[in-house]
């Protein structure tokens, strides 16, 4: 009978595998683990983990769940001593068709290697890569391309040579995917070397292939050198940079295909990190200002997302004269997404180019593209104000900018508006009250009116920053006056339920004076509303003022308004009065 409860776990996992529901066999995939511990190191060796490399599914799904279970598997086959027997099932993976299967038993593998001891990774790791770089199917020699970087450190002289020649073939492969698979891992290969003290192999064996792939006949292939470049110029001396990777950063710049123009625009900063200032004046910003300016408007996206951080490598004087006249022409770019990505970094420029530079060259675009007639535009050049405020000062800001931003306030599309609503706690708290009252409290109690719902929760919850900002005492005389006054007497119930969300919303902000002298009140009057949706929130809301409310005054105000709604003739009112009675 023991012997028969020792096979159990493994009896079901044969059934649930063959069973024709995925769910159910990715069930089975996901609990390897408990059966691994019934059946114990020894058991799970001999038996689990061979018969999982018999019965490789035939679903990408529950082929991609094994491979990642098995990552993490080798202390249940005894530890980093047998871990060596997870490689086999897992080299099995890494030759499937399936992309992310193979991604998946890629990276299994390297968390194996990790675990095993330095002889092990030259009997069992080193011979796997070997069978994969050299399989005649395409997919297992891309997935050799990625276990190079893992165990080179760990591995002789010589073994390291042949490693080193394997690589070197299989980035001249003729298929171009493993070129491709290559050209990503170049630079972990690049970080192994490096970190193991080869300088002399990396520049005599490894820069010839980054030059090769980076002049590969596949586009596919020659936008991966760009990020190559990125990587691997941080290994090199600024000389080297200039001798090896500049003339690579040069082509790719200039690249027939749009595809790798975009990445190099998308890495442009790490690209000129290790170039010096001349180098950066002469050649780097003529390449920015022409990806600006690229007939492909993905290429202008991606350069236009980079205009802060590439300008902060700039004098001001070198912003003026070149970056700012390619920024004024994508203010009015023909590509809605052009602006849009223009507009979520241009408040950067201001901390390059201070106040005064700023209020001439600068504002002018800001207003521009507040007006523009794209939403996103309008939403990222609105998150990013309060970039420019401390840059120009409250008086510029106001006298120029809150015009556009009143506009906005009643834009059609509802998330400009919300996202003016977002913005208005930092803008009170830097033009201050009277500013506040004057220009912006009616448009704070406008939103409470708002057709969408969204908008009308959002304005209430704004109204708890503003009183953080202000004060209670302060809100006390000048906001809840307003909002109550505007939305208790609406004819619209909607709005009536406005008032009751800002007391519920309000109360643990206010101190109980003001709950019980100002807010209170209104929520009482509000028992006889017409409306039986105002009535039972009129409950709720009174059981969520009852902690915040002295016990007299519970006693006094409280307790009898819920004991007329107990009595209501709606059972909606009845059933939430009675549940704040309860509390009570």
């Amino acid at each position: 009978m023991e012997k028969a409860d020792s096979l159990y776990p493994v009896a079901v996992l044969i059934d649930e595998l063959k069973n024709e529901d995925i769910q159910l066999r990715l069930n089975s995939i996901r609990r390897l683990s408990t059966i691994a511990v019934a059946l114990g190191a020894e058991r799970t060796r001999n038996e689990l983990i061979p018969f999982l490399n018999e019965s490789i599914d035939d679903e990408d799904e529950v082929l991609m769940a094994l491979a990642d279970e098995l990552g993490n598997f080798a202390e249940y086959v005894g530890g980093p001593a047998f871990a060596s027997t997870l490689l086999t099932p897992l080299e099995t993976l890494a030759t499937v068709e399936e992309t992310i299967v193979r991604e998946k038993a890629v990276s299994s593998l390297n968390k194996v290697a990790e675990q095993l001891s330095d002889a092990h990774v030259v009997e069992y790791f080193v011979p796997l890569i070997r069978r994969l770089a050299q399989g005649d199917w395409f997919t297992s020699r891309i997935s050799a391309c990625g276990l190079f970087s893992v165990c080179y450190g760990r591995l002789s002289t010589s073994i390291k040579a042949e490693l080193r020649m394997s690589f070197g073939q299989l980035c001249r492969d003729d298929t171009p995917m493993v070129r491709r698979a290559a050209a990503f891992n170049l630079s972990h290969v690049a970080t192994a070397m490096h970190n193991a003290d080869e300088a002399g192999h990396f520049k005599a064996d490894l820069l010839p292939l980054f030059a090769s792939l980076s002049a590969d006949e596949q586009d596919s292939v020659r936008l991966l050198a760009v990020e190559n470049c990125a990587r691997v110029g941080r290994l090199l001396s600024l000389a080297e940079n200039h001798a090896s990777i500049l003339p690579v950063i040069r082509a790719v710049s200039h690249d027939k295909s749009w595809r790798v123009r975009y990445v190099v625009a998308e890495h442009f900063c790490e690209l000129v990190e290790r170039v010096d200032a001349e180098c950066l004046q002469q050649e780097m910003l003529p390449t920015f200002m022409s990806l600006l300016r690229d007939n492909e408007a993905e290429v202008r996206t991606a350069a236009a997302f980079k205009a802060t951080g590439f300008a902060e490598m700039l004098s001001v004087d070198q912003l003026l004269e070149h970056l700012m006249p390619c920024v004024r022409q994508l203010c009015t770019d023909s590509s809605q997404h052009v602006r849009a990505a223009l507009a979520s970094v241009i408040m950067g420029l201001s901390r390059v180019l201070g106040r005064s530079a700023t209020v001439v060259h600068l504002l002018p675009l800001f207003l521009e593209l507040l007006k523009d007639d794209f939403p996103e535009v309008r939403l990222n050049i609105i998150s990013t104000l309060h970039a420019v405020s401390s840059v120009i000062g409250v008086d510029e800001l106001s006298q120029s900018l809150l015009p556009a931003i009143t506009d906005l306030a009643s834009d059609r599309q509802w998330r400009v508006r919300l996202a003016i609503i977002e913005y208005i706690p930092l803008l009170a708290q830097q033009l201050g009250e009277r500013f506040f009252e004057e220009k912006l409290l009616r448009m704070c109690i406008e939103w409470l009116h708002d057709c969408v719902y969204t908008i009308r929760i959002s304005a209430i919850g704004n109204l708890k920053k503003i009183v953080e900002v202000f004060g209670v005492d302060w809100a006390r005389t000048q906001l809840l006056p307003a909002v109550f006054a505007a939305t208790q007497t609406h004819s619209n119930f909607l709005y009536r339920m406005a008032s009751l969300s800002a007391v519920s919303t309000l109360s643990s902000t206010v101190g109980q004076e003001t709950l019980t002298q100002v807010m209170l009140p209104v929520v009482l009057r509000m028992r006889d509303d017409p409306v039986p949706n105002i009535r039972f929130n009129v409950a709720k809301t009174l059981q969520l003022l009852i902690s915040h409310l002295d016990s007299g005054v519970v006693q006094t105000q409280v307790e009898p308004c819920l004991r007329t709604l107990k009595e209501d003739s709606d059972k909606d009112v009845r059933y939430f009065a009675g549940q704040a009675l309860q509390c009570c």
